[in-house]
């Protein structure tokens, strides 16, 4: 009995100890616990946190044209990336390929090719896609890569640039023509560059030095300087010099015969070249009448982008519209191919926009 009364004072020390632990955690737990929050703060504790989410990499999809001029072998490699990958070999092939991207919500399409490829994608884009296009991208691998010079992109960009440029989305606009036939509910074609008249035969010239190994500015070199030599040695009633019958209306009102007629939203041309003078963004007109005067002095200056009463007073004339009508019974050209002509509605379409490296 003694023992135990002489343990008392021990046992309750360690009672009051225990006790005052106690106090002291629930103590501790009201400090660490979270105050009061109104529903407008809940919204805000469960918005996630923009730095810490992350995105869904971009859906890739590529066309290429196996015909195109420098694409080798078709063969895809890009470490890191999927790209979902088709080569159509015809226009119901490459538009069933396009209904596929739009399907899978595909975020970009990259277009390995020249300007006829990306001319062709664009179109049936156009034709495919219901709402909003996706973006775009060039792969240079044509004959003429007129559409990729204007973007700024160098000839020898990789798969491996490009992709990175995708990945930071370094996205520039550029406004296509929209080519409507009389009768029809969408664009027949959609592309950069109108041509007709000497264009036309121009092109064909460019045609026979790619058979040769010209390309790019020295076919186009080729092609000016024989067409020029063609004009000025030609009969005044027949062939270059006479022009084709056309008659424009719509924003600009014009008739008659034209040596040569160019519509174009491109803003940069291979060469150098400001056929279109000091005309801005949007789509511009070239007509010159047939038969062209004192061609020696005006083209150099032409394709200087001079541009001034005195030349449009020898039927070098430039205008801007956003909308042109044009009747012509002979062939036409689109991005490098050729068309047959009819009664034709040229518009500015909306923007588009291509992924550059």
């Amino acid at each position: 009995m003694a023992r135990k009364l002489s343990e008392a004072p021990s046992l309750r020390a360690g009672l009051s100890g225990e006790a005052e632990l106690l106090r002291r955690d629930a103590a501790s737990r009201r400090a660490l616990a979270p105050a009061p929050v109104r529903a407008g703060r809940i919204r805000d504790l469960a918005r996630p946190d923009p730095a810490r989410v992350p995105e869904r990499s971009a859906r890739i999809a590529m066309i290429s044209n196996p015909r195109s001029h420098r694409n080798g072998t078709g063969a895809v490699s890009a470490p890191g990336q999927e790209i979902l990958y088709r080569a159509p070999g015809t226009k119901a092939e490459l538009e069933a390929a396009i209904a596929d991207f739009a399907a899978r919500r595909v975020d970009v399409i990259i277009i390995h090719g020249g300007d006829g490829t990306v001319r062709d994608v664009l179109s049936a884009a156009r034709r495919v896609y219901s709402s909003a296009l996706p973006k775009f991208a060039i792969l240079p691998a044509g004959k003429t890569n007129a559409v990729a010079i204007d973007l700024g992109m160098s000839a020898d960009v990789t798969l491996d640039r490009l992709i990175d440029a995708i990945r930071r989305d370094e996205i520039r606009e550029r406004t296509p023509l929209e080519i409507w036939r009389e009768g029809e509910s969408s664009p027949a074609q959609t592309g950069f560059l109108f041509g007709a008249g000497a264009f036309v035969r121009a092109t064909s010239l460019a045609q026979h030095t790619h058979r040769f190994g010209a390309f790019e500015g020295l076919a186009v070199g080729l092609s000016l300087v024989a067409s020029i030599g063609q004009t000025l040695f030609g009969s005044k009633d027949r062939g270059w010099r006479a022009g084709d019958a056309m008659t424009i209306g719509g924003d600009v009102e014009m008739a008659g015969r034209f040596y040569i007629l160019l519509c174009s939203t491109l803003d940069r041309f291979p060469l150098g070249l400001k056929p279109f003078g000091r005309l801005g963004q949007g789509m511009k007109l070239l007509a010159v009448d047939a038969p062209p005067r004192q061609m020696l002095r005006r083209v150099p200056m032409l394709l200087a982008g001079r541009q001034n009463e005195a030349m449009e007073r020898k039927g070098y004339r430039h205008r801007a519209a956003e909308t042109l009508e044009i009747g012509i019974e002979s062939d036409f050209i689109l991005d490098g191919e050729t068309y047959p002509g009819g009664a034709l509605t040229l518009r500015r379409g909306a923007p588009l926009r291509f992924v550059v490296a």
